[in-house]
C-alpha cells in the first residue's frame, strides 16, 4: 500500500494547509470508510448525495487514522490532527492514485472493461501473469471512480503489473478511470446490452466502452473482441496498436477447437491446448483475451497453462457447485444480460450425461424501453426438449416464461412471484444426476435459490 510523508501527499493531491510540524509524519494506506480504518491510514471523507464523510472524521481518528484530507467547503475541521485542505476530496483521492502510479516507473497497468466477462477476464489475466510477475488486481466490485483509486493505493510499490477492472453505468465514466490509470494495455471483452437504460443503444455502449482508450499510453496496446462489428467499424479511426481475439480465424487469437468437459473447458490456440476450470464457450473468448495479454508480456506457454488451470474466479459467475444430494448447480447469479443469459442457457443445453437440465432465470435489469421484448426473446431461444424445467422469477422473469411457452410444453415452464414458493417446487424435483443453472441480475438475489438446494 502507499506509504508517504504528509508533505509528499500534499504535493501529490495539490493540497495546502498542512502544518509544518506534521510535514514528515508518514501515512500508510488510505481509506474512505471510518469503519475500516487501520492504524496510520490517511482518511478521505467523501461527500455524496445522501452522506458526508466529514461527519465521521472523529470516528476515523479514534479508529487509528493518522491524518485527514479535508474539503475546504466543509466547516469546523478537526484540531490537533494533521489535515490537508483540498477543493474536492474525491478528486484528491483520484489525483493521489494517478500520482502514485506515476512514481512507479516500472509498473505496467492493464485496464479491462466490457459489457460481460470483465471480472472473469480480470481474474484470468491476473492468474496467468502471477506465474511470472508480481501482480495486483481489483478485488470485488472496486471498479468505479472510488474503487479504482482505492485499488491502486492498496498496491505495494514492488508491484510489476496491476490488473484493473473498469466498470461504468454511463458516458464519461470509463474515460475518467482510463485517465486516472493511464493503462499500458486496454481490453474490451465484448459489447452487450447492459446499461441500455442509460446509454440508449448498443452503439452508445460501444462508444462508452471505447473510452478506455482515452488514457491509453501512446505506445500502448488495445485488445478487443474482433468479431464485434460495433468495434470493428470504430477502431480504425482511433490510430491504435491493436490485437484481436474471437471465434473467427481473421482474429489474431482464435480457437482451433473447443471441448466442453464436466469440470471446465478445453480449447486450442496457436497449436497448444489449454484448460480453464470454468464452463461456457463464451469464457473461451475471455480466456483468449487473457492469453493475448500474457503473450504480449512474454509469459511462457507452460506458465499460461499453469495460470489457467489454477485460477480462482470471483464468485457467482458460472460457479459449479456440487449439492449434497449429488446434483450439479451452476451459480451464475451475479449479473445478467440477454447475451450472457443466452450463453449460459446454450452451455447447459449442450452438456451431456445429466438426467434433467433445469434453468432458474430471473429479471435482467437496466435494459431500457425494450426490456419486455428482450426477456421474451430469451424465453423463445430456449431449444425445445433440451431443458426439462424452466423456472422464472420476478416481474420481468414472467416475460421469459411467456416467451418460453411459445415453444415449450406448458408443463415444463413454471413462473413464481414468490421466491420461497419457487424454492419449494425446485427442491421437490432436483435429483442426484440433474444439473441446475441459476441466473439473473444481482438485484434479484437468486443466490438464495442456490443456497436452498446445495
Amino acid at each position: 500500500m502507499i506509504t508517504r510523508t504528509l508533505l509528499d501527499v500534499q504535493n501529490m493531491v495539490n493540497g495546502e494547509g498542512l502544518e509544518e510540524k506534521y510535514q514528515h509524519v508518514e501515512i500508510s494506506g488510505v481509506t474512505t470508510d471510518s469503519r475500516n480504518v487501520e492504524n496510520d491510514n490517511l482518511f478521505f471523507p467523501l461527500v455524496g448525495d445522501v452522506f458526508n464523510g466529514h461527519e465521521f472524521v472523529d470516528k476515523a481518528i479514534s479508529n487509528g487514522a493518522k491524518a485527514v484530507i479535508w474539503q475546504k467547503s466543509e466547516k469546523n475541521p478537526p484540531k490537533e490532527v494533521p489535515i490537508i485542505l483540498v477543493e474536492d476530496t474525491l478528486v484528491a483521492l483520484q489525483a493521489l492514485a494517478t500520482a502514485y502510479i506515476n512514481e512507479l516507473p516500472n509498473l505496467k497497468i492493464i485496464g479491462i472493461t466490457g459489457s460481460n466477462g470483465k471480472t472473469t477476464t480480470k481474474d484470468m489475466v491476473a492468474a496467468i501473469l502471477e506465474t511470472t510477475y508480481k501482480v495486483h488486481k481489483t478485488q470485488g466490485n472496486f471498479n468505479n471512480h472510488i474503487g479504482l483509486p482505492l485499488t491502486v493505493l492498496s498496491m505495494s510499490e514492488d508491484t510489476e503489473i496491476a490488473v484493473l477492472e473498469m466498470g461504468m453505468s454511463g458516458k464519461g465514466e470509463i474515460e475518467l478511470l482510463s485517465e486516472i490509470a493511464h493503462p499500458d494495455v486496454a481490453v474490451i471483452t465484448n459489447i452487450g446490452e447492459a446499461h441500455l437504460m442509460d446509454l440508449g443503444s448498443r452503439e452508445g455502449i460501444a462508444e462508452a466502452k471505447l473510452e478506455i482508450t482515452k488514457g491509453l499510453k501512446k505506445d500502448g496496446l488495445f485488445i478487443f473482441h474482433g468479431d464485434e462489428p460495433l468495434l470493428q467499424e470504430r477502431v480504425p479511426g482511433l490510430s491504435l496498436k491493436t490485437t484481436t481475439f474471437g471465434e473467427a480465424s481473421s482474429n489474431d487469437y482464435y480457437p482451433a477447437k473447443i471441448i466442453q468437459e464436466p469440470t471446465g473447458t478445453l480449447f486450442e490456440v496457436n497449436k497448444e491446448e489449454y484448460f480453464i476450470p470454468v464452463l461456457g464457450k463464451h469464457n473461451v473468448w475471455n480466456a483468449l483475451a487473457a492469453y493475448a495479454v500474457a503473450d504480449y508480456y512474454g509469459v511462457e506457454k507452460d506458465a499460461i497453462k499453469k495460470g489457467f488451470s489454477s485460477m480462482k474466479l470471483t464468485g457467482m459467475r458460472l460457479e459449479l457447485i456440487q449439492a449434497k444430494n449429488g446434483a450439479s448447480i451452476i451459480n451464475d447469479a451475479y449479473n445478467a444480460s440477454p447475451t450472457s443469459m443466452l450463453a449460459a442457457i446454450d452451455l447447459i443445453e449442450n452438456l451431456k450425461d445429466f438426467d434433467q437440465k433445469i434453468v432458474v432465470l430471473g429479471d435482467m435489469l437496466e435494459l431500457g424501453d425494450d426490456e419486455v421484448e428482450y426477456h421474451q426473446q430469451v424465453g423463445r431461444e430456449i431449444k425445445q426438449n433440451n431443458i426439462s424445467h424452466i423456472f422464472t422469477y420476478g416481474k420481468l422473469g414472467k416475460e421469459i416464461a411467456k416467451g418460453a411457452k411459445e415453444n415449450q410444453s406448458v408443463d415444463t415452464v413454471h413462473h413464481y412471484d414468490q421466491k420461497d414458493e419457487l424454492i419449494k417446487h425446485l427442491q421437490s424435483i432436483v435429483k442426484e444426476k440433474d444439473i441446475v443453472l441459476v441466473k439473473a441480475s444481482r438485484g434479484m438475489k437468486l443466490e438464495e435459490v442456490v443456497n436452498s438446494i446445495v
